[in-house]
């Protein structure tokens, strides 16, 4: 970054798994950041000033501009700094494809994994909280499951963990060759998690050599170079900006979307959370964005993805 270029400051928490993706993708860049850290568990009431009401970890910002999920976050950093690229190969489209997978189904058997493994013992609002982020209405009952089931999930998981890593039987050393990609933080926040957060874990991942050895190799590409910053003075930045993302509605928008309209936009799934509601500032095939005015932090456009978000026009 230059002196001219709006700092990223980066709404994260040490243990978040989805987190750790993102700042493995600043390392593979290199990039420089802030680091506000976050609360675990909510209210998160400098977070969701921000973001009207978005509560998931993480969330980026540059000035005004407010990136909420991984997935509009890596494009973003992949728009503003091409080089090295999370895309080395031609393989772009594909590769966002199998991302669909790997923060779909398989974060979700490593999710049940990790907090069905722990049974009783997790903390009761941090199972309450996750429970039904992830498991829905039915979240107790699903984590009973998740524990009941726990042999079935992890041979659900030894499955494509063995694909993983008969990938490198070329000698290659990241996923897509020499060069470190964006699926490579894609599939690491998951061992990471696994590793860490499963006392089971070391011992079910050391019969994958090869995928150890990525991982490993993942790790030392490090964070790039993060440096503090009070969650109050992120706010401050936002108040002090304005956005500069595009405005405008891409063809063929399958809602009608017209900037302007007055929308809501929450994840596609059921998990009791608050959807966010301003202006339509921007929509393509991926990406969604809303203007939205808050006394905190003044006006801010809120970016999301669009696979994985429900539109709903007001």
């Amino acid at each position: 970054m230059t002196d001219a270029t709006p700092e990223i400051i980066f709404h994260n928490y040490p243990q978040s798994p989805v987190a750790e993706k993102v700042r493995v993708a600043f390392g593979i860049k290199g990039l420089a950041w802030r680091d506000v850290e976050i609360p675990r568990l909510p209210p998160k009431p400098m977070l969701t000033a921000l973001t009207g009401g978005y509560r998931r970890t993480p969330v980026m910002q540059i000035g005004a501009d407010i990136y909420c999920d991984s997935q509009c976050i890596l494009r973003e950093l992949e728009r503003r700094y091409p080089d090295p690229s999370y895309m080395p190969t031609a393989d772009a489209g594909l590769m966002w494809c199998l991302s669909r997978w790997t923060d779909g189904e398989l974060f979700t058997l490593a999710l049940k994994l990790v907090l069905g493994a722990q049974g009783d013992n997790l903390p009761p609002d941090f199972a309450e909280d996750r429970g039904r982020l992830y498991l829905g209405e039915d979240w107790a009952e699903g984590l009973k499951k998740a524990n009941a089931d726990l042999p079935h999930i992890v041979a659900q998981l030894r499955a494509p963990l063995s694909w993983i890593n008969s990938v490198f039987g070329d000698g290659r050393k990241y996923l897509l060759g020499d060069a470190p990609a964006a699926i490579d933080a894609q599939v690491y926040y998951i061992i990471w998690f696994i590793k860490g957060r499963w006392s089971g874990g070391p011992e079910m991942l050391s019969e994958f050599t090869a995928l150890t050895r990525w991982e490993l190799d993942v790790a030392a590409l490090g964070h790039g170079t993060p440096t503090p910053l009070a969650a109050q003075d992120a706010v401050e930045t936002a108040r002090g900006a304005a956005p500069k993302s595009l405005i405008g509605v891409a063809p063929n928008d399958p809602q009608g979307l017209k900037v302007g309209d007055s929308v809501s936009i929450n994840p596609d799934v059921d998990g009791g959370e608050q959807p966010v509601e301003g202006t339509l500032r921007y929509a393509d095939a991926e990406t969604v964005s809303i203007d939205r005015k808050g006394d905190d932090v003044g006006e801010v456009a809120v970016h999301f993805p669009r696979a994985g978000y429900r539109i709903t026009v007001l």
